[in-house]
């Protein structure tokens, strides 16, 4: 049977206790990572399967079972395995092989985890949000700028298991930065897992950096000539695609403490060190977040300053023109009540007086407002 064949074989053992729920939760879907040319499709929610030995791949049989139990004879090397969405019966087999505790395999299945580290006995598991930045011509009040998905982590002394959900973060060409690094490699499974916090870290520099772009196009509109016609629907947007970007950044800071200063069983010291530099990384991307939503908060509220001030301006203008219409109103008013005895009534030249009173009077007012920067 072909290693295709029994990695299908062990994703389809069995069903997990207590996992009825995620089960109502599958929704059927492409199971298999294409994002990479190096990856094959295999059938099922397995990406890859690779055993390593002293940093290099070491041969593996056509048993994923054997493969396994053999490196753990040997007591040194370790296994990685990489999944795309599986079910909850595709990962149920994996669970059983390596022992992993039922409350993270739901949590794997099910998705949609806040970033955290949790300990089950000698296992240790991840959750990392990924992000992915949303190319656009023109940002707009209905633009997609930020995409996220996850991938969780299971790490043994001998074993490492990647669950990805979502259709960017593919690992593949991490995992060949990491074979060609095979002293780093050496260190063991702790080290895919920094490497994997490290890329997602990346990841969230580089989608700050995109979106930096687009919150300078939004200030140099709001501050345009015309700044009080833009549209603040895209001010709004931003804030709610900073907001998901924030939810995949913030609650990452106090796992990637305690993998740097706790000690942990499956993490190697020297790896710790690592961590600090991610963490590190990390509290940049943190703070830039908290500078941009700064920024945009005082996009915002001098765009509505902007609306105010150009409010007030028609305003003035239509209180001034009001003035101005309101004197041969009032004095036409006045000439229209039809009494015998008025002013200049039966003169000759009353009618063009009148006219030259009011002209004088609108001119007056005109320019008076005029000086005022009314009109």
């Amino acid at each position: 049977m072909t290693m295709a064949g029994n990695l299908r074989k062990v994703t389809g053992l069995g069903r997990v206790g207590g996992l009825r729920k995620v089960a109502r939760l599958a929704r059927r879907r492409p199971r298999v990572d294409l994002s990479h040319p190096a990856r094959s499709p295999l059938g099922s929610s397995v990406v890859n399967c690779v055993a390593y030995q002293d940093g290099r791949r070491a041969p593996v049989g056509a048993d994923l079972v054997d493969t396994v139990r053999r490196v753990r004879k040997h007591g040194e090397g370790f296994v990685w395995l990489g999944l795309h969405e599986p079910t909850v019966e595709e990962f149920a087999g994996v669970a059983e092989l390596f022992d992993l505790h039922p409350l993270a395999v739901e949590d794997a299945v099910e998705a949609h985890q806040r970033p955290k580290v949790e300990r089950y006995g000698e296992t240790l598991f991840a959750v990392f949000k990924t992000v992915c930045y949303v190319e656009h011509e023109k940002l707009t009040a209905t633009s997609e700028v930020v995409d996220t998905g996850e991938i969780m982590v299971f790490v043994g002394q001998d074993f490492v298991i990647t669950v990805r959900h979502g259709r960017h973060g593919s690992l593949g060409p991490l995992r060949e930065e990491l074979e060609a690094d095979a002293a780093q490699l050496t260190k063991g499974p702790s080290a895919v897992l920094h490497a994997i916090a490290d890329h997602v870290v990346d990841d969230f520099l580089t989608v700050t950096d995109l979106m930096q772009a687009d919150i300078d196009q939004v200030e140099t509109d709001v501050f345009a000539e015309n700044g009080a016609r833009a549209d603040p629907g895209r001010i709004y947007q931003l804030k709610r695609e900073l907001l998901e970007l924030k939810r995949a950044v913030v609650p990452l800071g106090r796992p990637l403490l305690d993998l740097a200063d706790r000690p942990m069983r499956v993490v190697e010291p020297e790896i710790q060190a690592y961590f600090r530099d991610v963490s590190d990384h990390l509290l940049r991307v943190t703070e830039q977040i908290a500078a941009f939503d700064e920024l945009l908060n005082s996009i915002l509220q001098a765009h509505l300053a902007q609306v105010t001030v150009a409010q007030n301006e028609d305003m003035r203008k239509i209180t001034a023109w009001a003035a101005v219409i309101a004197v041969p109103t009032m004095v036409c008013g006045v000439y229209g009540m039809n009494f015998d005895h008025m002013p200049e009534l039966h003169s000759r030249f009353g009618y063009p007086l009148v006219i030259g009173v009011i002209s004088a009077a609108c001119l007056v007012l005109y320019r008076g407002f005029r000086r005022n920067g009314w009109l």
